[in-house]
């Protein structure tokens, strides 16, 4: 298994030291936009037995164009669990192509050093590798196409990660920015944001909005239904928590006089 950080990618080998000379993939992750695995012979490759050896390869080099090149730099970080102890780190930089699809190395760490109780690499049977990739130079294709900064959505510039929320807003009430006139994209994604961030406040339960949320939810809606959004969906929603809230209110007024009389009668018999 593995987690990808940015131009980082995590991959814990588990069962290492009964994994015997057989070899070992790691999941597929991304790094720049280009695809990349980890091959790991954890008894040594080509007979090298007292090494732990480690690639980086292209999974997918049979699908690329011809011609595709790739100019990466990459470091190897086995990672100790004992605080004051160092992580061991190789580096190395290649050009890869269809004949180079695997680069890395043979004699990566001594075998004797991972299996050491004192060094703290081998710990219930795992080890961790953190795979640092930074790709210099593509001549070919990209394996991962580039995201737009952001996409046109009825007039409003959104960013990908914000696309499926407003366009499901969209859907569900077509006119309600029909009537939004500023020229400045960013004033607009502004107004826009608010309205996003209304409508997954008040879609909570009512209990989990404190009084001085639902005053700020109505100050916000007042802004934005100024800025020419008609959002009666939204002004109900609030209405319902706000009965209800007052409700809750009122219920424990209530209690607290009953508790202020019950406190009044005993003061009096005390007396």
């Amino acid at each position: 298994m593995g987690n990808q950080a940015d131009k980082k990618f995590t991959w814990v080998i588990k069962n290492f030291s009964s994994l015997g000379s057989s070899n070992v993939y790691s999941d597929v992750f991304e790094a720049v936009r280009c695809k990349w695995g980890l091959l790991a012979y954890p008894k040594g490759y080509n007979n090298i037995y007292d090494y732990f050896s480690l690639y980086i390869y292209v999974p997918n080099s049979k699908s690329l164009p011809s011609g595709w090149r790739r100019h990466a730099k990459f470091s190897f970080t086995m990672v100790t669990q004992i605080p004051g102890e160092l992580s061991l780190q190789r580096e190395a930089e290649y050009w890869f192509d269809q004949k180079n699809t695997t680069r890395g190395f043979q004699s990566m760490f001594r075998l004797s050093e991972i299996q050491s109780s004192h060094k703290g690499f081998l710990v219930n049977g795992e080890v961790k590798i953190v795979a640092e990739v930074d790709v210099l130079e593509v001549k070919g294709i990209f394996d991962v196409p580039e995201e737009p900064e952001s996409i046109d959505i009825n007039g409003f510039q959104v960013p990908a990660s914000q696309v499926d929320s407003v366009n499901s807003l969209f859907k569900k009430y077509p006119g309600f920015a029909s009537k939004v006139c500023p020229k400045n994209p960013h004033l607009k994604i502004t107004y826009l944001n608010v309205v996003l961030s209304l409508n997954e406040i008040l879609c909570k339960s009512p209990d989990k909005l404190s009084n001085g949320d639902l005053a700020d939810a109505y100050s916000a809606l007042r802004y934005v239904t100024k800025a020419g959004f008609k959002l009666d969906w939204l002004e109900m929603k609030l209405k319902e928590t706000g009965k209800t809230r007052l409700q809750e209110i009122e219920e424990d007024l209530k209690d607290l006089k009953v508790k202020c009389a019950d406190m009044d009668a005993l003061l009096e018999f005390l007396r």
